[in-house]
């Protein structure tokens, strides 16, 4: 097998830095100076500085007496490395002309905690190679070596600057220093079909480690637009350059998924660990994918391309989206995977579903599964929130089989639910309306300070998720009508034929997720498949509803008032109620 991988120590592009430790692992200060990574952060620092004339490089240049970033850089590495073993005195006994920076030593404290700044804002990513011979952390564990390396990283630091004043802090801060994540790679063979060989020897991710709280910046925070079919393999036109691109092996329900990302989109593909269960090796190896993603190749087409290509030769169906800023964001990566879900499903005749399904256990013994559909920022996973936290003294257990996407199958003349994912993909700004903050530590954060910020967070082993739970109560997520007092939240559709026409209006008030606003509608209320295929879905929803009527499934609609100015805190709470009473009454 060609021998592609990522070679190089050290990288850094669009704020993301990857130190690769198997080519080169730092055990103390001078291989840290010495190191590539620190010149190339050290330079990348001094060019910025430089360019925007801040006033920590006006200090450097007027303390060293030359404006240009190449001296100014030799001249810290050398100071730098003296600091390490000697204080401010010390040096200036030995070089003079250093005198001029330690006169002022707190300006000079400025400069060192502005790079350290600089440092700590950059997404740092380690990786190790676990197929290959390690240079430095032969005896060092894959959870140690990062760990490590961040303490080697303050105690730099920490000594800089204790020689720089001459005395110790009284204050020690913990901040995370080293890598925000690490990785660990290797090679995998799998039996790549024609046309997708530009795919072969890219690495797969075997583990990752996070480093809590990991806070993304992607440059966007919505997403635009529906993800279109096209009649080609995509690929046949793409350029990819191996050693600049990882893959991460997807659980996305029952189906596997390779999802392949570059280097610049990192966050995204490790940001999946926290939403899809990864695929073990074993499961893996020899084996050709149910769906593959490649996100972020570059082609000759300048415009954005987000589509997919149902490969019927090779069993695949793959989805593709080209190299742009505008694909910054999370919910390309997600939304995508299950489109190319809810496609197969489609033509294994299940019914996919936008939307939220808990099962519920009560103290008294009872019981319910309740799913709640609708589209982003309708309130479904709002109202279940609110119900987990109305009904604590009375409810024994909650498990999310899925918190936006599903599947209904029929199964022994009855419909069952299962679940996509074992996380959510939440909106920070709702979190006020009761949203679980169970998992915060364990939770990757976009774009805290934006509107629509984000947060994926784990809710639900994998085993759970696919073990199909049988549905009691589906009710559809209106969070456009106003509920006037004595009015009820939920009611039921008399017939089949009037719960379908809702379920397939998809009525919604946006709310800021993607770029629309207002009143708008959406087929199914779910534009990742069923819009797509909506003839193959409009046989499903009649047959599905059919049997849902058929076996005394109670069919109808929850108004969340979310979308609803001056309701949007209190309505979910109220629905949450009335729901509850529903649920206590089930028998």
């Amino acid at each position: 097998m060609e021998e592609i991988k990522m070679k190089k120590e050290f990288s850094i592009s669009n704020d993301k830095v990857l130190l690769n430790f198997s080519a080169k692992y730092c055990t103390n200060f001078e291989s840290v100076l010495d190191s590539e990574g620190f010149r190339r952060v050290l330079d990348v620092y001094l060019k910025k500085s430089e360019k925007n004339v801040t006033l920590s490089y006006r200090f450097l240049s007027d303390s060293l007496g030359s404006n240009d970033s190449h001296f100014i850089k030799t001249e810290l590495l050398k100071l730098f490395k003296w600091l390490t073993i000697m204080d401010a005195n010390e040096i200036i006994e030995i070089e003079s002309n250093y005198r001029a920076i330690f006169e002022d030593n707190q300006e000079f404290i400025k400069v060192i905690e502005d790079l350290y700044l600089f440092w700590r804002r950059l997404e740092r990513y380690t990786i190790i190679h676990t197929d290959k011979v390690r240079q430095g952390i032969a005896a060092m564990n894959f959870t140690e070596a990062n760990s490590e390396f961040a303490k080697l990283i303050l105690r730099l630091y920490r000594r800089i600057e204790e020689n720089i004043l001459g005395v110790s802090p009284k204050v020690f801060r913990q901040i995370p220093a080293g890598g925000n994540c690490s990785l660990m790679i290797n090679s995998l063979l799998w039996p790549v079909p024609n046309c997708y060989e530009i795919l072969e020897d890219i690495s797969f991710i075997d583990s990752i480690l996070l480093e809590a709280p990991f806070i993304t910046y992607p440059k966007k925070n919505t997403r635009n637009g529906i993800f279109k079919e096209i009649k080609y393999n995509p690929l046949e036109y793409a350029h990819i350059t191996k050693e600049h691109w990882f893959c991460y092996p997807a659980k996305v329900g029952e189906l596997l998924a390779y999802v392949y990302f570059h280097r610049d989109f990192m966050e995204h593909g490790v940001t999946l660990c926290n939403l899809f269960e990864m695929a073990k090796v074993e499961e893996c190896r020899g084996r050709k994918p149910d769906m593959i993603y490649v996100f972020g190749a570059t082609d000759e087409d300048e415009e954005l391309k987000t589509v997919f290509y149902d490969d019927k030769d090779n069993n695949i169906m793959l989805g593709y989206v080209n190299y742009s800023d505008e694909i910054d964001y999370f919910g390309y990566m997600k939304k995508m995977l299950l489109t190319l879900h809810n496609l197969i499903m489609i033509k294994r005749g299940y019914l996919p579903i936008h939307g939220a399904m808990v099962n519920i256990e009560m103290k008294n013994g009872k019981h319910a599964n309740v799913v709640i559909m609708g589209d982003s920022g309708a309130g479904k996973s709002e109202s279940l929130e609110a119900l987990r936290a109305l009904g604590e003294n009375q409810i024994s257990g909650m498990i999310t089989i899925f918190d936006d996407m599903g599947i209904f199958k029929e199964k022994d003349g009855n419909i069952y639910g299962y679940g996509t994912e074992i996380g959510a993909f939440v909106r920070l700004d709702d979190l006020d309306q009761g949203y679980a903050f169970k998992e915060l530590d364990r939770s990757i954060f976009m774009n805290p300070d934006k509107i629509n910020a984000r947060l994926v967070m784990p809710v639900a082993p994998y085993n759970e998720i696919i073990k199909g739970y049988k549905v009691d109560l589906f009710l559809y997520a209106n969070n456009y009508t106003e509920v006037k007092e004595n009015e009820k939240h939920i009611d039921y559709f008399e017939n089949v034929e009037a719960a379908i026409k809702v379920f397939k209006s998809g009525a919604r008030m946006a709310k800021g997720t993607t770029t629309e606003k207002g009143l708008v509608e959406s087929y199914f209320a779910n534009p990742f498949g069923p819009v797509q295929k909506q003839k193959e879905t409009d046989i499903l929803i009649e047959k599905y509803f059919d049997t849902l009527y058929s076996t005394g499934v109670k069919v109808g609609q929850i108004k969340t008032c979310l979308g609803v100015k001056g309701q949007e805190k209190n309505g979910p709470r109220v629905a949450a109620l009335e729901l509850f009473d529903i649920i206590k009454s089930i028998k």
